[in-house]
């Protein structure tokens, strides 16, 4: 696989993307594909753009998209693109810079290069398996806390069992609130919710190349390219955390995962 050649088609996305944007609330068409969950124009024309040059890069490599209709036909592929044309969306559409374009290629369930592309921030977060990760060309360490109180964590507000934590920005984009803890920037991702793997692949190799750790809300490893392509919740620690974490998220998520197994 070549990096740069990836880098450079994701880039060349993302500055289309800032196009449309054009640094502040966006004029293109948007609608929800559901209640709650909106989608642009933009999310279109980025997306039939990425796959028309990803698969120039790797022709044989399956196809698993937000905005593309799912198929079996990626199942049967050891290589897997797992895109996300843009990732918070709701930031694009508002104005605001927290969104990003994001990309990884997935080879036999592991995720194998990862790039994030944010050019409203001026950040390209580029990861390869064993081989680090970097942003802007900046090698990445996350953070050394061992005591989860007192973790950042990227929120708006904490629910009150979780005021021990100390809250820091929330960009929309759950790729780029991962990078921060892979940038030393926040301690603590965590969701008990079902997540897509296009929100989460690229950003989990980034995180993880950065010495965090990346599991479900259960403290499973996760892996990619399944036939249903969702977790449970998502951890993504500084390392020293991660075991208190899930310690404290595991009843929550069971909680949920109890009450949805008996609708």
């Amino acid at each position: 696989m070549d990096l740069r050649a990836l880098v450079s088609v994701v880039s060349e996305a993302a500055d289309r993307a800032l196009t449309l944007w054009a640094g502040g609330r966006t004029q293109v068409r948007q609608w929800e594909k559901v209640p709650g969950h909106p989608v642009c124009e933009a999310d279109i024309e980025l997306d039939a753009m990425l796959r028309d040059s990803l698969s120039a890069l790797d022709p044989s490599a399956g196809w698993l998209s937000e905005e593309t209709a799912d198929t079996v036909h990626r199942l049967g592929q050891s290589r897997v693109w797992v895109v996300d044309p843009i990732d918070g969306t709701r930031d694009y559409l508002r104005g605001r810079r927290g969104w990003c374009v994001s990309v990884a290629l997935v080879e036999d369930g592991a995720v194998r290069a990862g790039v994030l592309a944010a050019p409203a921030r001026n950040e390209l977060w580029v990861a390869r398996a064993g081989r680090g990760a970097t942003r802007n060309g900046v090698r990445l360490q996350a953070g050394s806390r061992s005591v989860l109180a007192g973790a950042r964590v990227p929120a708006d507000q904490l629910p009150r069992p979780d005021r021990d934590l100390v809250a820091v920005e929330k960009p929309n984009s759950i790729a780029l609130r991962m990078a921060m803890v892979a940038a030393d920037e926040a301690d603590l991702v965590a969701t008990v919710r079902w997540g897509n793997e296009w929100d989460v692949a690229a950003s989990a190799l980034i995180a993880q190349e950065a010495g965090a750790t990346v599991t479900d809300a259960l403290g499973a490893p996760l892996s990619y390219n399944q036939p249903r392509p969702v977790a449970f919740g998502l951890l993504c620690t500084a390392p020293g955390i991660h075991d208190a974490a899930v310690e404290r998220l595991q009843p929550r998520a069971r909680e949920i995962l109890g009450r949805q197994s008996g609708d």
